[in-house]
């Protein structure tokens, strides 16, 4: 193949690392993968993730809507969700506890920071 390689969205995550090349991560069961950099991902999601929020503490997450509606609700403000449908975005702070609840079958964009990052178990969380 040439220089320019096509991606299988429903196989494939983007790892950018710092040096800014990239490279292809197999979706796993379990949390996404994280590298030192950003992986973008492209979901299709029908269902809430299981687990009861997540953290990135190397960054910023951005979250862009394809199409469906989710809401996105952060642990210093649980009363202020955010309702995302197609063409929105938001930003996740950086260190922000959140959790993106799947309110109709959903295609989306999430650009995540790593190296590190955390999940919280449902069974011994309160959700943000």
């Amino acid at each position: 193949m040439g220089k320019i390689t096509k991606v299988d969205s429903a196989r494939f995550s983007i790892a950018i690392s710092r040096d800014l090349s990239m490279s292809l991560v197999e979706h796993q069961p379990g949390p996404p993968a994280l590298c030192d950099g950003l992986i973008v991902a492209i979901a299709n999601m029908t269902r809430t993730p299981p687990h009861g929020g997540e953290l990135h503490p190397d960054g910023d997450e951005l979250i862009y809507i394809i199409s469906g509606k989710v809401r996105v609700i952060g642990e210093s403000a649980p009363d202020e969700p955010c309702e995302l449908g197609p063409g929105e975005a938001c930003i996740v702070s950086k260190g922000e506890w959140h959790l993106v609840q799947i309110l109709e079958p959903t295609r989306l964009v999430g650009i995540t920071p790593g190296p590190g990052g955390s999940h919280r178990p449902v069974e011994s969380s309160q959700r943000p």
